[in-house]
């Protein structure tokens, strides 16, 4: 099976500040993988290298593209989802299936809609009323609409209780995942994601 990610020497710096410092790491398709690592230790900029945000050193390849040069081509086949505290208050529902259905490719409304229908969610609802767990579910309704190859996760979960965070990754897993997906997840908390994982990129310092 093809490797989705091959990283070689992958190095960033920010003025005299070195992010990322010779990371080299391979993916195969099908695999959940954990990037792991301390606050600050260069888990999203690294993921940012990933996927063509940022420039970076080193050798490249992300679904067989280079991100640097090839970013618009490689996105058709990438989602990328972060905090999932981080949505504007004023945005509704509504609002944000028409944001992912104008701008992926991939996105299937009706499958987001189906999920969403069993949910507390509905359409008129504004981020600033929903609860940190109608926040994942929403999220959750976006990301498992999308049919694309690699699913990138920064902290997910982040400021969520426990029970929320086994929910997210419970529903990940069940309704989302199959061999023909790849998940890449960073965090900081390894044991609330080291019973999916199938893989792991380099421990960061």
């Amino acid at each position: 099976m093809s490797a989705v990610v091959v990283a070689k020497n992958l190095r960033k710096r920010y003025g005299k500040t070195v992010a990322v410092d010779g990371i080299s790491c391979s993916i195969q398709a099908g695999r959940i993988v954990g990037l792991i690592g301390p606050n600050g230790s260069g888990k999203t900029t690294t993921l940012k290298a990933l996927l063509g945000l940022i420039p970076c050193e080193g050798e490249l390849s992300v679904l067989g593209l280079d991100p640097r040069t090839q970013r618009d081509e490689l996105m058709q086949q990438v989602s990328f989802i972060a905090d999932v505290a981080v949505l504007p208050r004023w945005l509704r529902v509504c609002d944000a299936v028409d944001f992912v259905a104008g701008v992926h490719p991939r996105f299937d409304r009706a499958k987001a809609e189906r999920y969403l229908k069993n949910t507390k969610l509905h359409a008129k609802m504004k981020v600033k009323t929903m609860s940190k767990g109608m926040v994942t579910q929403l999220h959750l309704a976006l990301v498992m609409a999308i049919d694309a190859r690699l699913l990138v996760l920064d902290e997910p979960t982040l400021g969520l209780d426990i029970l929320y965070r086994k929910q997210f990754y419970q529903n990940l897993l069940e309704d989302y995942f199959d061999a023909n997906k790849t998940i890449i997840i960073s965090t900081h908390q390894v044991e609330e994601i080291e019973h999916i994982l199938t893989g792991q990129c380099p421990v960061l310092p």
